[in-house]
C-alpha cells in the first residue's frame, strides 16, 4: 500500500520529470536556436542549466519520497521499546540469579577445603 507521503513524491517525480522535458523541447525545438545571436546563447545556457538543475533536485526529492518506505506508527515503537526494556529485565535477573548461584558454589568450596 502507497502512503500519502509515497503519492506525493510521486507526484512531485513526475511534475518536475515532465515541466523539464517540455522546457527542453520548447527551448530548443520551437525557440528555434538556429536564429539567435550569441548574445541570446549567452543568457538560454546558464538559465537552461540552472532550469534544468532545479527540476533535477526537485525530482531526486520525488524520487526520495516515493521510494522511502513509511515509518512505523508510534504505538508500534513504544511497543518494540517495552518489549526490549523487559528483555533487558529479563536477562538483568538471569545475571544476578547466576552470579548469585556462582557465588553460593564458591563459598561452598571454600568450606570443604578447610
Amino acid at each position: 500500500m502507497v502512503s500519502k507521503d509515497q503519492a506525493v513524491g510521486w507526484v512531485i517525480f513526475l511534475i518536475c520529470l515532465i515541466v523539464g522535458i517540455l522546457y527542453t523541447v520548447g527551448l530548443f525545438y520551437y525557440g528555434a536556436p538556429q536564429e539567435w545571436k550569441v548574445a541570446d546563447w549567452l543568457i538560454a545556457i546558464p538559465v537552461f542549466i540552472a532550469f534544468i538543475a532545479i527540476m533535477g533536485i526537485g525530482a531526486w526529492i520525488g524520487w526520495t519520497m516515493a521510494t522511502t518506505p513509511p515509518p512505523k506508527p508510534i504505538e508500534e515503537i513504544t511497543s518494540e521499546i517495552e518489549e526490549e526494556e523487559k528483555k533487558e529485565e529479563k536477562e538483568a535477573e538471569k545475571a544476578k540469579e547466576l552470579e548469585e548461584a556462582t557465588e553460593t558454589e564458591e563459598k561452598g568450596k571454600g568450606k570443604t577445603k578447610k
